[in-house]
């Protein structure tokens, strides 16, 4: 059975940055695909953090002061629906499994929290996040004011939960780093069948569905994002998810993809040829991604700042790209002029966590923010060349990617995703050894 104990130690961090007033996190609603079928469920990623709690319907209430609560709102049993959807928690059941003071009916919501409002001086809430949430929360607070009279006040400040819980979020606990560790080598393994697995003739779907198969046999409930799997020139579009083209010999497959473990994301991408061997100019490409993915993880430790290792990357990248003719130095004019972005557009990283693109500021006071341990990152440096005048044509439908997850450790960091195989010699080993 799950320790809910993390949960428990988190509500009561952000009831003590709270100070005093009222929090609330709804989870996400249930969402409708076509007609009468919905989307598979997930659940809100600040609520999940907050509870673990992974049924629709369910809303956390805390206040803060100097007698902290918690409330959980959620579904009550329901044979009848149970039979068609499974099982529910239930208030008693949920109170007890999850660790809070109180639990209740998700139906009692707009009962109660007018009652929970009044008198707080301040609620802790998502503006902006679901307009029909917005709409509710404005109700329960226009509910107690209309009470003025008899001497109850409504919160005078409305303030973002989210500054203080993407703050918390930023640092991982062991138990958040222990499903994180377990949710890499799932991907991982995954990333080493799709290797195997890759043959010209094949079809970008057939390595998809290998990469969800492992996926799911490893326990993991979802990807964390759909698989990005992309042969030859569409290894060029970022974001390529049509996954739906043959397969060819002489061309690269970049394939990123991740599971999603308990709610935590994995993020992977690995660049490897079709036919199981580099040709000289995709070994190139390819060794001036690594080489440059190297120097980024290299700046990745306590005290350096965010974007210290995207500078390091494109350092390397717009050096080789002068040496091989793609940009024209000096290096440092490519550099300043952006000339690299012709073949390097994105960011080296982002944080990694409950989302794969997870909450937390890259700045604070205007200045790019120190690393610090505990922080979960990814580090993907890149080179895409579509033709284009003055681009050599031997170059043309290129795209390589490398990516890693990278722990802020005391003394360092450690690459988590590290048994995934990158040096050529590694990949040429396993491509087609199915």
């Amino acid at each position: 059975m799950q320790d809910f104990t993390p949960q428990v130690e988190r509500r009561r961090r952000l009831q003590a940055r709270m100070d005093k007033g009222l929090a609330f996190v709804p989870t996400a609603p249930e969402r409708l695909r076509n007609r009468d079928s919905d989307y598979l469920y997930r659940f809100d990623s600040y609520f999940y953090y907050l509870t673990g709690f992974p049924e629709p319907e369910a809303a956390l209430v805390l206040i803060a002061g100097s007698e902290p609560r918690s409330l959980l709102f959620c579904r009550d049993r329901n044979p009848d629906r149970e039979l068609w959807e499974g099982l529910r928690f239930g208030p008693e059941a949920a109170r007890e499994r999850f660790g809070v003071d109180e639990a209740h009916a998700f139906s009692k919501l707009d009962e109660m929290m007018p009652a929970l409002l009044a008198e707080q001086p301040a609620l802790y809430y998502a503006p902006g996040a679901d307009a029909a949430w917005d709409t509710r929360v404005l109700g329960w607070l226009n509910r107690v004011r209309a009470q003025a009279r008899s001497g109850l006040g409504a919160p005078s400040d409305i303030r973002d939960v989210r500054v203080a819980l993407d703050e918390m979020r930023l640092f991982k606990d062991d138990s958040e780093i222990a499903i994180m560790r377990r949710a890499a080598e799932i991907s991982c393994d995954a990333h080493l069948g799709a290797m195997r697995a890759t043959r010209p003739g094949r079809t970008e779907y057939e390595i998809e569905a290998q990469l969800l198969y492992a996926f799911r046999r490893a326990g993991a409930q979802f990807p964390a994002y759909w698989p990005v799997v992309a042969g030859g020139a569409n290894a060029c579009v970022l974001h390529y998810r049509d996954n739906g083209a043959a397969l060819r010999d002489g061309e690269l497959l970049l394939v990123d993809a991740g599971c999603e473990l308990d709610g935590y994301a994995s993020d992977i991408t690995r660049t490897w040829p079709v036919g199981g061997r580099f040709s000289a100019v995709q070994r190139e490409i390819y060794e001036l991604v690594l080489a440059a993915q190297r120097a980024a993880i290299a700046s990745v430790a306590p005290g350096r700042r965010w974007d210290e290792p995207h500078a390091a990357a494109v350092r390397t990248l717009s050096q080789g790209f002068v040496d091989l003719g793609l940009c024209q130095g000096p290096l440092e004019r490519v550099i300043e002029s952006e000339d690299y972005k012709r073949f390097y557009m994105h960011r080296t990283g982002h944080w990694l966590g409950l989302d794969v693109h997870d909450a937390g500021e890259y700045k604070k006071d205007g200045e790019w923010r120190a690393l610090e341990p505990g922080m979960m990152l990814t580090v993907e440096p890149g080179c895409y060349i579509r033709p284009a005048e003055g681009v050599p044509e031997q170059f043309w439908n290129t795209g390589v990617r490398i990516e890693d997850d990278v722990l802020v450790t005391p003394s360092g960091n450690e690459v988590i995703t590290a048994s995934t195989p990158k040096s050529i010699a590694e990949i040429e080993s396993l491509v087609g050894r199915e």
